[in-house]
């Protein structure tokens, strides 16, 4: 199962990357499932990055201060997927 983290205060660039998050597991449909987690919390944020928006895969930060595209989302969900399956 892919645990997916979106992380920012709620401001339109954070909605975007969970837009973009949800797009992206919609077009992969992970057989495992998935857990999306929207973090606003300023200190839970704070362990992961510095700079919003985030996105955390399996707890690793994938991305940081910049709304990424449902591709690039998708190729790093699939890659997330293929380590947990190894």
């Amino acid at each position: 199962m892919l645990s997916i983290k979106v992380l920012g205060p709620g401001c339109s660039n954070c909605e975007k990357v969970e837009a973009h998050t949800k797009q992206a597991l919609g077009m992969l449909q992970p057989e495992g499932g998935y857990e999306l987690t929207k973090v606003t919390d300023p200190l839970t944020i704070s362990e992961y990055i510095l700079k919003t928006p985030g996105l955390v895969i399996n707890e690793a930060v994938v991305c940081e201060g910049r709304i990424p595209d449902a591709s690039e989302i998708m190729s790093w969900l699939a890659n997330a997927l293929e380590t947990a399956e190894n």
